[in-house]
């Protein structure tokens, strides 16, 4: 009895700090509050499109910048008083897409949304049959540029497609990528990690790109390494 006591005051006193907002707004108590993991369903909800597009606002209005939203490339959120999005996106820098990562605080029950992050990670590549250097064979290429991530996402929806499975294949992450020019398409070697249910799999890939900008998946084998 002296324990099932002591553990009811500890709720009690536990509920007490939430609901009058002590662990709301201390960072170090709420940064422990959950892990991180991808967003339920997909990244182009409405909900993470509009705090994207919040986040390029705020950063706008912050450093006085011209930035326009693209598209998100990545979700991912922590649960905390609230939850906390990683979001990774592309944006136009007078006329060239760029890739940045931000991180979005809401409480919802408060109307409550702040910009905590926003930084510059890269340029965006989209490769076409007359990019001179990949003329010259084999090229390793950014794994976040927009052409390998829709090649990634070309394959994912190519085996859910060829799946009788009821668990969808998810992309987990872009391992290696690497490019050639052959006449006159683009074709891409991915090395990607996919999840299906509770299976983790890795995938060596050959996707190519025509010039109408279309993806075809030739070749795929299962990596064992």
């Amino acid at each position: 009895m002296k324990v099932e006591r002591m553990l009811l005051s500890v709720a009690i006193v536990v509920c007490w700090l939430y609901d009058s907002g002590v662990c709301r707004e201390d960072p170090s108590i709420r940064m422990k509050l959950g892990g991180i993991h991808d967003c339920r369903g997909s990244h182009n909800t409405a909900e993470i499109q509009a705090l994207a597009r919040f986040a390029v606002q705020q950063h706008n209005s912050q450093k006085n910048a011209l930035l326009e939203f693209a598209r998100v490339v990545k979700a991912r959120e922590q649960v905390v008083a609230g939850k906390i999005y990683d979001l990774t996106l592309e944006a136009m820098d007078a006329g060239q897409k760029k890739l940045y990562e931000a991180k979005v605080w809401v409480k919802p029950w408060m109307s409550f949304k702040q910009l905590q992050e926003f930084k510059y990670v890269h340029d965006v590549s989209s490769f076409t049959p007359s990019d001179p250097g990949l003329k010259q064979g084999w090229q390793a290429v950014p794994i976040h540029g927009t052409d390998v991530q829709d090649a990634a996402h070309h394959v994912v929806m190519t085996l859910q497609q060829k799946s009788n499975s009821l668990s969808s294949y998810k992309l987990l992450e872009i391992l290696f990528a690497k490019a050639k020019v052959i006449e006159d398409y683009v074709k891409f070697e991915l090395l990607l990690k996919v999840k299906r249910g509770i299976k983790e799999e890795k995938f060596r890939v050959e996707v190519n790109k025509n010039i109408e900008g279309k993806f075809y998946l030739s070749q795929m084998e299962q990596d064992s390494s």
